[in-house]
């Protein structure tokens, strides 16, 4: 049985740290996701928004939740989801990945996650709905 299906609530999947944002990653993620708005790749637009800088897609950061689970793929797959967007992500900035697992029923589990940066500030939070196969 794999680690996942063995968890019980108040108990955590591994977290994951993600390497410092770099402006590659947003780069490469506009031209993945077709969200060129230009706050999140070029400095002068951002300062002209009022942003202290380049700012990560909010979508970026909700994306790498996923690799809380994806050790688990062969068990099930997220079903469902909720995101609430806390906080900017900025350039260097590093992001950890965190799921704590609050119901288990039948085949469903459901996490609490969130991502930190590295103050410890919550940018994201919210929750993931787990279905074994």
């Amino acid at each position: 049985m794999s680690e996942i299906l063995e968890l019980q609530a108040g108990e955590s999947l591994k977290e994951i740290q993600l390497e410092p944002v770099t402006r590659l990653d947003l780069i490469k993620y506009a031209g993945a996701s077709g969200d060129f708005n230009p706050i999140h790749t070029i400095d002068e637009e951002a300062t002209k928004a009022g942003l202290p800088g380049i700012i990560a897609h909010g979508m970026w950061t909700m994306g790498n939740l996923a690799k809380l689970f994806t050790p688990y793929y062969e068990e099930g797959f997220i079903q469902d989801y909720s995101i609430r967007f806390k906080g900017m992500v900025f350039l260097n900035d590093v992001i950890t990945l965190k799921g704590t697992l609050i119901e288990k029923k039948d085949q469903n589990l459901r996490f609490n996650v969130k991502a930190v940066n590295q103050q410890g500030v919550e940018v994201l939070k919210g929750e993931v709905l787990y279905h074994q196969y």
